[in-house]
C-alpha cells in the first residue's frame, strides 16, 4: 500500500509564469520585469477603488453599499459590481447585512494592529526558512523580483509597487518550503492586503520599502537567521506605521 505522504509541497513560481497571487483576487505582475502586466477585470478595478475608499476613510464603517448606485457612479452593469463586493466580503471589508444588503465593515485599531503582529511573525518565520532552505533559483528569482520593485518605485508607480511588493512577499513563502506556513502567511495577507497597498500612498514609502527589501535579501542569501527575522519583523512593523500615518492624514469625505 502506497504511503501518503504527510506534509504539502510548496511550488515555487517559474520566471516565464505571472503569478496569480490570492489576495482577495489581486493579479500580480509577471516576473518579466512588468513589460506583460495582465489586464485587470472590470470587477477588479472596482474592487481597488472602493477598497482604497474604505482603508482611507472615506467611506467610514456602516456605509451602505447599494449595487445599483455604485454602477451609475462607475459607469457599469451590477455584475462587476457584484463580483466586487463578494470579494470585499471574503477578505472582510464588507459585511453581508439583512435582505442583502452590504455595508463597510468596523475594523478597529486594535484588529488591526493584531492582525499586523499576526502578519510579521508569519513573514519572520517564512524569511527565516527561506534563508536556509531557498535553492539558487529561488535566490535569482527573488533578486529579479526586487529589480521589478526598484525600478516600479524609480517610476513612482505605488499600484504597480504594491503588486510587485506582494510577489516579492509570496516568493519567500514560496521559498520557506513549508507550504502550510506559506498558505497561514497568504491567508492573513489576503486580509491585510488593501492596507498594505494604501501604505504607498505616503511619500517615500516605496523607496522605504525597497531599501528594506535589500536588507531582507542580502541577508537571505548570507543564510543570516537572525538578521532576516529582525529585518523582516522591522519591514512589517514599517507597513503598518506607514498605513497609520497614511490614514490618520486623510481627511473624512464629509470635510
Amino acid at each position: 500500500m502506497k504511503k501518503e505522504r504527510s506534509t504539502k509541497e510548496a511550488t515555487m513560481p517559474t520566471e516565464n509564469d505571472v503569478l496569480r497571487v490570492d489576495y482577495g483576487g489581486l493579479i500580480a505582475l509577471p516576473l518579466d520585469g512588468g513589460k506583460k502586466r495582465p489586464a485587470k477585470t472590470r470587477a477588479e478595478e472596482l474592487r481597488l477603488c472602493i477598497s482604497d475608499e474604505i482603508t482611507s476613510g472615506r467611506m467610514p464603517p456602516g456605509t451602505r453599499l447599494d449595487e445599483i448606485q455604485l454602477a451609475e457612479r462607475f459607469n457599469v452593469s451590477r455584475t462587476p459590481v457584484r463580483e466586487a463586493l463578494k470579494q470585499l466580503n471574503s477578505i472582510g471589508l464588507v459585511e453581508r447585512g439583512a435582505r442583502r444588503t452590504m455595508t463597510v465593515a468596523e475594523v478597529s485599531p486594535d484588529q488591526l494592529s493584531s492582525l499586523f503582529e499576526l502578519m510579521g511573525e508569519l513573514e519572520v518565520s517564512c524569511a527565516r526558512l527561506a534563508s536556509i532552505k531557498m535553492t539558487s533559483e529561488e535566490r535569482a528569482l527573488l533578486e529579479k523580483q526586487h529589480d521589478v520593485c526598484r525600478q516600479l518605485m524609480r517610476d513612482g508607480d505605488a499600484d504597480g509597487y504594491a503588486k510587485a511588493n506582494a510577489v516579492f512577499h509570496s516568493i519567500i513563502y514560496s521559498g520557506s518550503h513549508n507550504a502550510y506556513l506559506a498558505d497561514a502567511a497568504h491567508l492573513v495577507r489576503v486580509r491585510l492586503s488593501p492596507f498594505r497597498r494604501a501604505q504607498f500612498q505616503t511619500p517615500e514609502r516605496m523607496a522605504r520599502s525597497c531599501e528594506e527589501h535589500e536588507y531582507i535579501i542580502r541577508a537571505i542569501l548570507r543564510g543570516d537567521q537572525m538578521t532576516v527575522m529582525n529585518v523582516m519583523r522591522d519591514h512589517i512593523a514599517a507597513a503598518q506605521g506607514a498605513y497609520v500615518a497614511f490614514a490618520a492624514n486623510v481627511k473624512p469625505a464629509s470635510e
